[in-house]
């Protein structure tokens, strides 16, 4: 019996479709990944430079101790942007250079990044590539881009089109590029396969689109509607007139434009503006979405569900499994939406559709400020973290002129706490300075942004004296209750961040006074917090009443992102109280929610270290203390180097010297400062680390993979799929298959026995 196999490390996505041909492309880029560190795919849009580079790091997965990451440019609109995206990949929030964490995180580890599309970020590309490999001597970075990076020691390995035939294709075995349609146009056209009869007219069709493999699969699924002859009949007329244009444009550029464009004439008028005017969509987009932007043709009688309908089944559009929230979601390919936005711009409509499209991004923005604190709360997260790339281009296009910076304050500003929260406190502030920069009128919403600005600097120790200067200024000319609020929260945070507890006490206090007038329920939590922090470093008994209240409101109102916060707050209380057990229960109910929030997770495992401390387990507690910080160093924030929390995690550090000595106390805290977040929350919850299973149980039907325990523990607790999808990021019916193959693996026939199943489990040690 074998053991079962190592799970790989990654974030390599399945492969939908099969693999045809490149026997010798993969091979060499292999022989070429083994002796050098950096090697570039290059070739014109559409010869398929991602697909290969998936498939080779597939195949050398098991040479990366530390697995294979792919991180995908296309969406990536700001090059600045960059070292965020790629550290995002790998979890790293920070407020500092993303570009020096990431060299940090790097350093000794051993793994292959797969960097798809630079070609629009080349130079940024090779800044960035050269850096990493400078410090890290077990990274290896495979590219695909349309042009080199030219950085010292790039391997450059050319993909060529797939072979095609020359003459009518009669021999025995079909070229690679025959044989990409035949696999292709049986998937859409069931029953369909090479014969005597249609072999020539595939083989002039493979011939016309020069071995693309993206043009031969869009003529491919043509057969859902077209004849063989009748698909090469259309063709033949758009390459004549595509390929008859000036020549200064790459030649596999105008081929694959070909084919493009012959879907497009496809199209009716209604989808190919509504495919042009959708194009403006980076990360895709709903149906809500789609409706907001598309101005119809008055004479046209579809609706736009008819439209999007008709494209999907035209494959311009495709239908994205496993959603976040109620909406399906659409999607477009790269080459396809920039066809898409060359046809808006000659039309001339562009500013109209993406003036309608920034106003859809207001409207979401204040919709997620006004129900983020409820029971949609995790799937508005989910929700805002599909639109991110959106988002980002809404953002730059309008901060591109200062008659558009309003709406760009505007959405960053009713975003403030899911940049807080998404680790991307970097980027709020970027788009907040911006925009405040631009956008000088003495409104509202100016004041939501210095609200919000202040809030995120304060947070990050980055300098807000003038910002809340100019906030109090503000409410006090508008005469806003809310903003006053506002001004005294962030002041009282600042106050007693910088240590002056009472001050900071006293100015929250007023906050939360203003808060109840105005009946916002998010910012009274939010004070709440703040106020119950603030208390219990005074040893003040108001604290505790703060926590359960705030904690409370969280049932109330059914947030269970807020809720994790509320739990800390009731736990430091119950510590400071003198029941530490209590406070690790709460600590433990907190993390093991696993939210996406990683500054939260890092006060959760600072506190946990203090009441293992109290309860003599000194080696757990200067564990927790490095995997706090690791986790602070992921977050971005820095609350946990202002003074009254840094003097706690002192005085815990000492106790935990004072028992261990120097030597084990160091070599205990170096260990969890290493360690990555999913390290961290399972040493926090005393899970054992994943491990391949013995052989001699690796026939066990309970013996579930690591995300499948994760997911069975969820589902026990009566999440849904589309709450557990929320919480672990992850697409639904990727949920949705695990909950299925974790019944068949235990032989259970209801989601309720999964709960009785894991009762039944001894529970993980440490």
């Amino acid at each position: 019996m074998c053991a079962r196999p190592r799970r790989s490390i990654g974030n390599l996505p399945a492969e939908l479709t099969s693999f045809v041909g490149r026997r010798h492309e993969l091979g060499e880029a292999k022989r070429l990944l083994s002796a050098a560190r950096l090697v570039t795919l290059t070739g014109a849009g559409g010869v398929g430079k991602t697909r290969l580079a998936l498939r080779v790091a597939a195949d050398v997965r098991r040479a990366f101790p530390d697995g294979v990451w792919l991180v995908e440019l296309a969406d990536l609109g700001d090059p600045h942007l960059l070292p965020n995206t790629v550290a995002t990949t790998f979890g790293l929030r920070g407020a500092g250079d993303p570009a020096d964490g990431l060299a940090e995180y790097l350093e000794d580890k051993q793994l292959l990044l797969v960097l798809d599309n630079c070609e629009h970020v080349v130079n940024e590309c090779a800044m960035l590539v050269a850096k990493l490999l400078a410090v890290s001597g077990g990274l290896r970075v495979l590219a695909t881009s349309r042009h080199t990076l030219h950085v010292e020691g790039e391997h450059i390995l050319h993909v060529e089109p797939l072979p095609v035939p020359w003459d009518e294709d009669t021999g025995a075995t079909p070229v690679e590029a025959v044989l990409l349609f035949t696999d292709r146009a049986a998937a859409v056209s069931p029953g369909f396969e090479l014969t005597p009869d249609n072999r020539a007219a595939v083989s002039r069709i493979c011939r016309r689109l020069e071995g693309i493999p993206l043009a031969i699969e869009l003529a491919a699924v043509r057969l859902r509607v077209l004849s063989v002859d009748q698909i090469f009949d259309r063709l033949d007329d758009r390459l004549g007139l595509l390929t008859s244009r000036q020549h200064a444009a790459h030649p596999r550029r105008q081929t694959l434009e070909a084919a493009i464009g012959w879907s497009f004439e496809l199209c009716t008028p209604a989808e190919q503006r509504l495919w042009a005017q959708t194009s403006v969509f980076l990360g895709g987009f709903d149906l809500d979405a789609a409706e907001h932007v598309y101005a119809a043709d008055e004479a046209e009688s579809d609706s736009t569900l008819d439209v999007v309908t008709g494209l999907v089944d035209k494959s311009v559009l495709s239908r994205q499994h496993g959603t976040f929230g109620r909406q399906a979601w659409y999607r477009m390919l790269e080459t396809v939406r920039e066809y898409g936005s060359g046809k808006l711009a000659a039309e001339g409509s562009e500013p109209d559709v993406r003036a309608r499209q920034a106003e859809y991004y207001v409207n979401l923005a204040r919709r997620y400020r006004a129900e983020g604190f409820g029971p949609r709360q995790l799937e508005w997260v989910g929700r805002l973290r599909r639109e991110h790339a959106n988002l980002r281009a809404v953002l730059e296009y309008c901060l591109s002129g200062p008659e558009r910076a309003s709406r760009a304050l505007d959405i960053a500003a009713s975003l403030w706490n899911f940049w807080y929260g998404g680790g991307l406190v970097p980027e709020g502030c970027r788009y907040l300075r911006r925009g405040l920069e631009l956008c000088g009128e003495r409104t509202l919403v100016r004041g939501r942004a210095l609200y919000a600005m202040s809030f995120l600097a304060i947070q990050t120790g980055a300098p807000h004296a003038e910002l809340l200067s100019e906030l109090g200024e503000l409410a006090d000319e508008l005469g806003e209750e809310r903003l006053r609020a506002g001004h005294a929260e962030c002041s009282g945070m600042a106050t007693f961040f910088a240590g002056d507890l009472p001050g900071g006490a006293q100015q929250l206090e007023r906050a939360l006074a203003g808060y109840r007038v105005a009946g916002d329920a998010l910012l009274v939590f939010d004070t709440l917090i703040l106020l119950a922090a603030a208390c219990f470093f005074l040893d003040d008994p108001r604290g505790a009443a703060a926590a359960e209240e705030a904690l409370a409101l969280t049932d109330r109102h059914a947030a269970r992102w807020s809720r994790g916060y509320a739990l800390w707050a009731v736990a430091l209380h119950r510590w400071r109280a003198g029941r530490p057990p209590e406070a690790a229960d709460l600590l433990h109910e907190a993390i093991a929610l696993r939210l996406a929030d990683r500054t939260l997770l890092a006060f959760l495992i600072e506190a946990l270290a203090w009441c293992q401390s109290s309860e003599g387990a000194h080696d757990r507690a200067a564990r927790l203390l490095g995997g706090a910080a690791a986790v602070w160093r992921l977050s971005g924030a820095r609350v946990g180097e202002m003074s009254p929390y840094q003097g706690f995690d002192e005085q815990c550090a000492a106790q935990a010297r004072a028992a261990l000595g120097d030597e084990a106390f160091d070599a205990a805290y170096a260990e969890a400062a290493g360690f990555g977040i999913d390290e961290v929350v399972r040493y926090a919850l005393r899970e054992k680390p994943a491990a391949a299973p013995a052989a001699s149980k690796a026939s066990e039907p309970d013996e579930l993979t690591r995300r499948q325990r994760e997911i069975a523990e969820l589902v026990a607790r009566g999440m849904t799929n589309k709450e557990i999808a929320a919480t672990l990021v992850l697409s639904g019916r990727t949920v949705e298959g695990h909950v299925e193959n974790i019944l068949v693996k235990l032989g259970l026939t209801s989601r309720t026995q999964v709960a009785s199943w894991l009762a039944g489990r001894p529970r993980r040690p440490a």
